[in-house]
């Protein structure tokens, strides 16, 4: 063994192992700076994650630089400074973002670094933005609207149509009764 260098510690390579598997099993990785924040609120901001269908870890930037290293997770490392912690969505991404959005205006202020959805690098304003989307649900029924409203105006223009012809008809036969 060279002089200076040494073996890891198992322990340090086993958490390097649990953060590459987070960040390449999870649809989406949102690293924030939870300084501000005392255990209290990091427990209810680990909660809300929860909730969401997340995951929060505090990591050290040493440890996830080493964890992301050549995988699409690598520029989230570059630059890294302060305490981290990761948010991992294991399914919706904009629920997680959600989650920290409204966590963050609450009396705890919380700073976003930087994020990655589905292996696209997104910046502060990026997941922001991601987080203003609306649930799923709601998508899906804006979705079927949209379908629903021409069949709708279809069906009530058909039933106008028909309507009016029977009308003319009966129009006519009241005009031919009367002759």
């Amino acid at each position: 063994m060279p002089i200076g260098k040494r073996e890891p510690r198992p322990e340090k390579v086993q958490a390097v192992n649990e953060i590459r598997e987070m960040v390449t099993n999870s649809a989406a990785v949102i690293l924030t700076d939870y300084q501000s924040l005392d255990m209290k609120s990091l427990s209810a901001l680990r909660k809300k994650v929860r909730e969401a269908g997340g995951s929060l870890h505090v990591v050290k930037n040493s440890l996830f630089e080493l964890a992301v290293r050549d995988t699409a997770a690598q520029p989230l490392a570059e630059g890294l400074v302060g305490p981290t912690a990761i948010v991992c969505a294991e399914s919706d991404p904009v629920a997680a973002a959600k989650s920290l959005q409204d966590f963050a205006k609450g009396p705890r202020p919380l700073k976003v670094k930087s994020g990655i959805v589905d292996g696209v690098i997104y910046n502060p304003k990026q997941i922001e933005a991601l987080a203003s989307i609306p649930p799923k649900e709601q998508l899906y029924a804006m979705v079927v609207g949209g379908l629903q409203s021409p069949i709708t105006n279809l069906v009530g223009t058909l039933n106008s149509m028909i309507g009016q012809l029977v009308l003319t008809l009966q129009a006519v036969a009241d005009k031919k009764a009367a002759a």
